[in-house]
């Protein structure tokens, strides 16, 4: 469809026909126009976003990356890029301001009117990771004193500026919120009853300075498509909707990804970041991660003469660290996640470290089962022995560092999904390669 209308538009662009180019762009979804932008030229992106309407062309503004967004506005003049601002929503306003230099966003701050200055800089007082980034000041507030007549009176005057008429907020004089009522409520109650007949004051809200890792989880957890947003008193500042959410939660995944993968987080999309960025994204933890593996060389050079003598025993290096390392992947993953959605609490440590502890008996059972069948058929029943009993333990042990290092990550108040698989590997090789050379000494002074 985009290839379509790419051709199409870039035709009409040409010829010059901008009453034409405005009908057909009238059936293009928003979406769908945003990313017809990015496959346009800069001219024709220009031009082309100029003969959007001004609500059509702030929506489909906020669908863009932003370095479409930063080059667009350097393209619009003072008063194109004023209608742009002053259309957009608070929060989707407070975004674009966050990738913003400094300088640029206090040029664009004059470009507001005092009441769009007054909302962007108050979300922008807000902790960058907070629920208040991510509000918006609009929605519908009703009096409990009110009829429903009354109610349904003021829903239709401010209910075009209001981010979603869905539910409807109960608040005060102060503007304290005492409830939150399903819009139905008001449509399918007499005319003459009151607010404070239909409320149960049975509702969630969420502080303006909680992570916003929190208001994807009640969200997720009450099945609510929008949360209430107050500050330590209770007064309602605004709402958090489903749409801003379903955004924080995509990029906390994608972040906790990139973590698992021993990656610092990316502040743009991969599309977005520079060689540079990319390289120092990645290049600190990989310097670490040799540092780490010195470890496992420093063993294998202590254990050099037992090697020589048996050289056989080199063979099953690789597998013995690559089966732990993969199993505290696994056990890490898990945990990590079981911890990022609520599943587990920290303080249920014991009790996970006590059922993993059987996970990791039964795992490494039948991996040592299958390391005595592989060092049988190598090297004899004393080398299946060896491996055998070396399977089973480093299994065992690096399921354990899997599971316990993502909470002694979260208790030292650091991000579970620093344990990435790759940190894991590596002191799971360095564990195993001990185990390894131990018992193997063990039993050939035996034999």
């Amino acid at each position: 469809m985009i290839d379509r209308e790419e051709i199409n538009c870039k035709q009409l662009i040409e010829e010059r026909q901008w009453q034409e180019l405005r009908e057909k762009l009238k059936d293009v979804p928003i979406p769908d126009i945003a990313d017809l932008l990015m496959e346009l030229s800069k001219a024709e992106r220009v031009v082309l976003f100029r003969v959007l309407p001004r609500t059509t062309s702030s929506e489909v503004f906020s669908y863009m990356t932003s370095d479409l967004r930063n080059s667009l506005l350097k393209e619009l003049t003072d008063e194109e890029a004023r209608n742009l601002l002053s259309n957009l929503r608070p929060d989707d306003r407070t975004t674009l301001f966050e990738e913003l230099p400094g300088q640029v966003t206090q040029k664009l701050l004059n470009l507001l009117s005092p009441q769009d200055i007054k909302e962007t800089r108050f979300l922008l007082g807000y902790p960058e990771e907070s629920v208040g980034r991510l509000m918006t000041p609009d929605y519908v507030a009703v009096r409990p004193e009110w009829t429903v007549e009354q109610s349904l009176q003021h829903i239709r005057l401010k209910g075009k500026d209001s981010e979603t008429l869905n539910v409807i907020y109960v608040t005060d004089e102060k503007w304290k919120l005492l409830d939150s009522l399903d819009l139905h409520r008001f449509i399918l109650s007499p005319p003459d009853a009151r607010v404070s007949d239909l409320m149960d004051r049975n509702f969630v809200s969420i502080p303006a300075f909680d992570d916003r890792e929190n208001a994807v989880y009640v969200l997720q957890h009450y099945d609510l498509f929008v949360l209430p947003v107050v500050d330590s008193e209770g007064i309602l500042l605004g709402i958090v909707t489903a749409d801003d959410i379903m955004d924080v939660a995509e990029e906390e995944a994608t972040e906790d990804f990139h973590k698992t993968a021993a990656v610092a987080p990316l502040k743009n999309t991969y599309r977005e970041a520079s060689i540079w960025e990319l390289y120092n994204k990645r290049i600190y933890w990989l310097v670490f991660l040799v540092f780490v593996s010195l470890l496992s060389a420093g063993i294998i050079g202590h254990f050099e003469s037992t090697l020589q003598k048996v050289i056989i025993l080199s063979v099953f290096i690789p597998m013995l660290t690559g089966s732990g390392g993969n199993t505290g992947a696994q056990s890490a993953t898990m945990i990590v996640r079981a911890l990022a959605t609520g599943d587990i609490e920290v303080e249920q440590w014991s009790k996970t470290v006590r059922k993993e502890i059987l996970v990791g008996i039964f795992l490494g059972l039948t991996m040592g089962a299958a390391g005595f069948i592989l060092g049988y058929i190598k090297g004899g029943a004393e080398i299946a022995f060896i491996i055998g009993i070396t399977m089973f333990c480093i299994i065992l042990v690096a399921n354990l560092i899997g599971v316990a290092l993502p909470f002694i990550l979260t208790r030292l108040g650091m991000d579970p999904a620093v344990a990435s698989n790759p940190l894991i590997a590596s002191l799971v090789d360095a564990t195993g390669l001990l185990i390894y050379f131990f018992v193997a000494v063990s039993v050939l002074q035996m034999v």
